[in-house]
């Protein structure tokens, strides 16, 4: 709910021949100009209001904030709904949600049910989609797979993306970045920090049109790397990076709650520190990632 407006706030500053039909809009900050034909109004309100900021241009109720958090939390059980299911299990929840306003979140959300749709080749970055390269291959070293992919991370008062890069035989979390906004920008600069240090021989990602394009392709075909891309909804084809997201949320930012940005970057950078030095892996024979990225003869990946 907004707050109510304070009549102090508002000052009449040209005369008003009448006003028909007049429809209110969102509270914000500053002026708010009001010039149909028959009216010459302008007012001045000065209102707080509870919208949340994304960014610049892109605003989301703290109504809808609330709703895309259970839903991140449905979707992190649950990978395999769509936003039929979801809607579904969101009402079942007490959510007065339609499928258009779900399906909208989701997008903005960067999710999508894991399984396969028809007319793949009809996608609109289809010329960029590369097959995937893994199946059946043996990954036997550091630096022989990286894994890429995107999540939504929720906030107290909004949300942030995160970026990863992992190593996919130590599991080792290689590089990763924050964004509030789904540009591409912030995967490009990650990709391009990352590989002054290290160099992979296979870089796999989902279809998503931040590696469906010709900068995140030109980069790697600039290093020399060969692109992998899953299947489209295929969950298992990027089941490594998967995990990790799951580990995170359930282990850090579901018990954290962290309120802004500041605090979510510093509750990440020490997950990812504890992830990659201290957290023993059923699958490394309970080694960290660190320990078999520098010794990779310590343990075989599964």
């Amino acid at each position: 709910m907004f707050p109510a407006w304070d009549p102090t706030a508002l000052r009449l500053v040209a005369p008003m021949r009448g006003i028909a039909n007049l429809r209110s809009h969102p509270p914000h900050r500053g002026i708010l100009r009001i010039s149909p034909t028959n009216i010459l109004l302008t007012l001045e309100v000065k209102v707080i209001t509870s919208v949340y900021r994304q960014s610049k241009g892109q605003t989301e109720s703290s109504e809808n904030i609330m709703l895309m958090h259970e839903m991140d939390m449905l979707y992190t059980a649950h990978p395999y709904f769509g936003y039929r299911r979801m809607t579904a299990k969101l009402r079942e929840k007490g959510f007065d949600v339609n499928h258009k306003r779900v399906r909208r979140l989701m997008r903005l959300m960067g999710i999508q049910a894991i399984y396969p749709k028809p007319n793949l080749s009809k996608r609109l970055h289809a010329k960029y989609c590369r097959p995937y390269l893994l199946r059946g291959l043996e990954i036997t070293r550091p630096n022989h797979v990286w894994g890429v992919d995107i999540t939504y991370l929720r906030m107290g008062r909004g949300f942030m993306y995160l970026f990863t890069i992992i190593d996919w035989f130590s599991r080792k979390v290689i590089d990763y970045e924050l964004s509030s906004t789904l540009e591409k920008g912030f995967v490009i600069d990650c990709l391009k920090r990352a590989l002054r240090h290290g160099k992979p021989a296979i870089i796999n990602s989902d279809q998503g049109s931040h590696f469906t394009n010709a900068d995140y392709l030109g980069l790697l075909k600039e290093y020399g790397i060969q692109v992998s891309m899953d299947g489209k909804g295929r969950a298992t084809d990027n089941s490594r990076t998967e995990r990790f997201f799951r580990a995170l949320k359930y282990e850090c930012i579901y018990l954290n709650e962290f309120e802004n940005p500041k605090e979510l970057r510093k509750g990440i950078r020490r997950y990812v520190t504890f992830y990659n030095t201290d957290r023993p892996h059923q699958s490394l024979d309970y080694l960290t990632p660190a320990t078999v990225y520098k010794q990779p003869k310590m343990a075989q990946a599964s």
